[in-house]
């Protein structure tokens, strides 16, 4: 048995009910922020701009990408699907707003805290996997039923 497969394994023994709430609120939270970078795409490629010299379309690129990124990672948390794969999509994000965006940590109102709280979610997430409340769980139950 390889690592990938025993993390796999300890996620899936070690994991609490409440969990799964806080897992399904990361989503919709990543939801709302890939919605609201859609919505403000130019204050994000200011931002962009502003911390790293890229060209247009590389910019442009990455900004498609962080949108893109929250928006199916979260719909993917909120059910339970393809767990890690979602927090994979939305890490290098996360640490880009931790280390290029949001520099400043002690600042009033600063959004920094936060993403350091969703990155470490992820990452837990990561380990931990889906949980017991999951789209494919009850779509199998339905299954089972029928034969």
């Amino acid at each position: 048995m390889n690592l990938v497969q025993r993390v796999e394994h300890w996620g899936d023994t070690h994991h609490p009910q409440w969990l799964d709430i806080v897992r399904i609120l990361l989503g919709a939270f990543l939801c709302y922020k890939g919605v609201d970078f859609l919505m403000n795409m130019g204050v994000m490629l200011g931002l962009i701009t502003n911390r790293m010299s890229f060209g247009a379309f590389t910019e442009m690129l990455m900004g498609n990408y962080v949108s893109f990124a929250q928006i199916l990672g979260g719909i993917l948390l909120i059910l339970g699907v393809l767990t890690r794969f979602a927090c994979l999509l939305n890490i290098p994000v996360l640490l880009g707003a931790v280390f290029f965006v949001n520099t400043s940590l002690y600042r009033p109102f600063s959004e920094s805290l936060l993403a350091v709280l969703v990155l470490l979610l992820l990452i837990l997430f990561l380990v931990v996997g889906n949980g017991p409340v999951q789209l494919l769980k009850f779509r199998s139950d339905e299954k089972t039923d029928t034969l």
